[in-house]
């Protein structure tokens, strides 16, 4: 592929990456939300098989990539197409309370490593993105794997899209004090000052907010 068609389908080289693992089945986890300070975490896991993704149903994951270099509306689409690509699912969300009773850490590894082992078969290669996971060493770890591996970027584009969904469904019941339709959670100076207007709400992680509280 030349390079100008690898800028124009990036997801051609992430589904070239996964066939050339060997085995039939390829299955990849990422989360989203990590560093929010309101919010679960999501961690989403894909099975595909990319010896079928060739031809129309390469063309629609033409452009996958890393979630975060993609804008809202492509990354819906997209998960309109990865539900369709997909040969499994699954996804897991570790709310704001159980995050500050277990810890970031293992919320996140604990989250991944579930939704991976449930595609974990005879024949399947698992892939991580950026983390080992300690129930099930047998999966690979790929820094910037949301870039490298088509089931990697896509369970990415499953948790990011899902994770934001929740967000705003959060902040429509709520009446959106602290603004999170359009943060996420994350901790904008917008999110901050009214974190310190307003206190922290249920959704906040408490044990995200220590410095910043006892700044203010």
């Amino acid at each position: 592929m030349s390079p100008a068609a690898t800028r124009s389908r990036p997801g051609q080289r992430l589904i070239e990456h996964d066939r050339g693992l060997g085995t039939r089945w390829v299955a990849g986890t990422d989360e989203a939300g990590r560093g929010a300070l309101a919010g679960p975490i999501v961690a989403a896991a894909v099975l595909l098989e990319p010896g079928l993704l060739v031809g129309p149903a390469a063309a629609r994951l033409a452009r996958l990539n890393d979630s975060k270099l993609l804008s809202p509306d492509v990354r819906e689409q997209l998960l309109r197409q990865v539900l369709q690509a997909a040969s499994r699912v699954r996804i897991c969300c570790v709310c704001a309370e159980r995050i500050d009773r277990i810890g970031i850490q293992r919320a996140n590894l604990g989250a991944m490593e579930q939704v991976l082992a449930e595609l974990d078969a005879p024949g399947t290669t698992l892939l991580v993105d950026g983390y080992e996971l300690p129930g099930l060493p047998h999966a690979r770890r790929i820094v910037k794997g949301d870039s490298t591996s088509a089931a990697i970027a896509a369970a990415a584009i499953v948790a990011k899209v899902t994770r934001d969904r929740m967000m705003q469904a959060l902040a429509a019941a709520s009446g959106d004090p602290y603004g999170h339709a359009a943060h996420k959670g994350y901790g904008t100076a917008e999110h901050r000052e009214r974190i310190l207007e307003l206190g922290p709400g249920p959704e906040h992680r408490r044990s995200f907010l220590t410095k910043l509280l006892a700044a203010g």
